[in-house]
């Protein structure tokens, strides 16, 4: 069953944010600072997006000294179509910063 509901206002935050520069690959920690969402919202979304062939993900390519490589997030050519369609037909929703977005 396919659902057409329309997208959180978290996940229009995260898709606002990535599409913000939709050639960039973005870190959870520098998407989860930008978006001010919790790991726990912010990585499901992620998760949820990727399945719907609106995300890539990737490994980084090396492991930095004294840490561990991240995963790596970026919008495909669906997900920035989405992202724009989806902040030109929705209102702002309070609380979430929309950055990126015009007239946010």
């Amino acid at each position: 069953m396919v659902r057409n509901t329309k997208p959180s206002a978290q996940t229009l935050s995260v898709m606002a944010v990535l599409s913000s520069a939709p050639l960039d690959w973005r870190h959870g920690y520098d998407l989860a600072k930008e978006t001010g969402l919790k790991s726990g919202t912010l990585y499901p979304i992620l998760i949820r997006l990727a399945g719907r062939g609106l995300l890539e993900a990737r490994w980084e390519d090396e492991q930095p000294a004294g840490r561990p490589r991240r995963h790596l997030y970026r919008l495909t050519a669906e997900g920035v179509t989405v992202a724009q369609e989806s902040a030109a037909s929705s209102p702002r929703p309070t609380g979430i910063r929309l950055l990126g977005v015009e007239g946010a």
